[in-house]
């Protein structure tokens, strides 16, 4: 008996090890590459100091750039890249449709509008957080989607339609609350952030975004078989013994939680949860057992890679990372679709 458990056991250890080590050495580039690049050993050097108190002989400067700027900001890239893809696995296998995600259901606009009504307008008069805000406004828009496609109908076109009808009516808010409420500076600045940015993200962020995508990462884990039985419908998950409403509800608000927790902080960055979801259904088929650690690592990697090309793309500026997700995203979601056209 014990033998085949460790025939078992032995090939999930030797992916989480590969999976470790993969997210270890993305970790490593991203806080190594940039405008100014830094040696390996120097961040090694770095960590050690930080972590361990270790001694090493290091520049001052250098080592508040590595520690307070480049590692923070690159733990929210993995962090919101994981959300993420995690939140587009999700949502494809709850409404069982190849082109669900957070950006075309419209959860990404609403907690954009959420977070800029809390930053610019002041709702709450200081007592709501800008994170809070943007789950309200994710909450909210899911749920205004989800009527509309109930009322066209309820299938999974009618949701994606809605979806957009949403995210466009989203940005439409957002851009409202701008135009009345932001003066020229703070426009600039959320308009510079809803287009993606990483560039003032510290340590205190870091307390948010790896807690949501972790969370959100053991749920997911967590109902991995209820997941593969949605890809059957409802009924069928019902008929397995899953107990569909608290799954959809455990499911929607770990989504949202997510998406809101990475919107709040980096702003809208559109086709990871689209795009992710899709290459590794591929590499490693549709069962959710593989496919949410292997998105999850994907996301993160993806997204760390992004926010590099986005720090050395133009010499001397930093471009926006939610217009390199959308570079590479593009062509690829074009190739997913001819893929799809082929197969049928």
């Amino acid at each position: 008996m014990i033998a085949p458990a460790f025939r078992v056991l032995r090939p999930v250890s030797g992916w989480s090890v590969a999976g470790a080590l993969i997210l270890a050495a993305a970790l490593l580039a991203g806080v190594s590459l940039g405008e100014t690049p830094f040696g390996f050993v120097m961040v090694l050097k770095v960590l050690a100091n930080n972590l361990w108190g270790a001694g090493y002989s290091v520049d001052p400067i250098d080592a508040g750039i590595l520690w307070s700027y480049r590692l923070p900001r690159t733990l929210v890239a993995a962090a919101c890249g994981a959300g993420l893809a995690l939140s587009g696995v999700v949502l494809q296998a709850l409404v069982r449709n190849a082109l669900a995600d957070p950006y075309l259901l419209g959860v990404s606009a609403g907690a954009g509008t959420g977070a800029v009504a809390v930053t610019v307008m002041g709702l709450g008069a200081g007592m709501i957080g800008m994170s809070a805000g943007a789950f309200a406004g994710a909450a909210l828009s899911f749920a205004l989607v989800v009527l509309l496609a109930r009322a066209a109908g309820g299938g999974s076109a009618q949701l994606v339609l809605a979806g957009i009808a949403g995210s466009q009516l989203f940005n439409a808010l957002t851009s409202f609350l701008i135009t009345k409420s932001a003066n020229a500076e703070q426009a600039r600045g959320i308009m510079y952030w809803l287009l993606g940015n990483l560039s003032g993200v510290r340590w205190p962020d870091v307390t948010l975004a790896v807690p949501a995508a972790g969370g959100g990462l053991v749920i997911c884990l967590c109902l991995v078989r209820a997941m593969d039985a949605f890809a059957f419908g409802t009924s069928s998950a019902a008929s397995l013994g899953i107990a569909v409403r608290r799954v959809q509800i455990a499911l929607i608000g770990a989504t949202t939680l997510m998406t809101a927790a990475m919107v709040s902080l980096v702003g809208s960055i559109g086709f990871v949860g689209l795009v992710i979801p899709h290459a590794m259904r591929f590499l490693v088929g549709p069962r959710h057992g593989r496919l949410v650690p292997a998105s999850a690592l994907a996301g993160a990697v993806f997204l760390i890679g992004a926010d590099i090309t986005s720090r050395v793309l133009i010499p001397g500026q930093v471009v926006p990372i939610g217009v390199v997700t959308a570079l590479v995203g593009a062509p690829g979601f074009a190739l997913i679709l001819i893929r799809n056209r082929r197969r049928v």
